[in-house]
């Protein structure tokens, strides 16, 4: 995490200078903490279901019914149909039945990418100019910030004092 470039961020799109030793940035280090935790779990969880998803394909393989066609009786009732046109061989059959989905599947895909693409352009992020400040307005944050130091080196009830009179309306 860069934190002048945050600052700077932050200035350019609030006008609000913040420091670097502003709580504001235990807040981004807790962000990223959570997120990536967050992302973690979801890793985890993705890997578990390509476990499960690996391991029902194997059974498949095993069993006879994705990869090897010639055991048509094993099959349950619902995957065996009979072929009223000239007879093909079940594993031809079987294979350019799973290059045509797999077309159709890559086929959509791209429809989708593209679709996305062409549709969901963020839009432009304003650019936003600062404006010069005037002498006045200078002057006075530089008054500011010398105020600011001398108030840090007076005594604690002094300090109180001020900060209940600058409460007042």
């Amino acid at each position: 995490m860069d934190q002048q470039k945050l600052r700077t961020l932050v200035f350019e799109k609030t006008g609000v200078r913040i420091d670097i030793d502003d709580p504001i940035f235990a807040l981004v280090a807790l962000n990223e903490a959570v997120l990536a935790e967050a992302v973690e779990r979801h890793v985890a969880l993705l890997d578990d279901a390509t476990a499960d998803l690996a391991d029902q394909v194997q059974a498949l393989q095993e069993s006879g019914y994705l990869g090897h066609a010639s055991n048509a009786a094993a099959r349950p009732a619902a995957l065996v149909t009979a072929a009223p046109g000239p007879v093909q061989a079940p594993a031809v059959r079987e294979k350019r039945l799973m290059a045509i989905a797999g077309g159709a599947a890559l086929l959509c895909a791209f429809v989708v990418l593209a679709g996305q693409a062409l549709l969901l352009r963020p839009a432009p992020s304003p650019v936003i100019v600062a404006k010069e400040l005037t002498p006045e307005q200078s002057s006075a944050l530089r008054d500011g910030d010398k105020l600011a130091r001398a108030v840090a080196k007076l005594d604690p009830k002094t300090r109180a004092a001020i900060a209940a009179e600058m409460q007042k309306p």
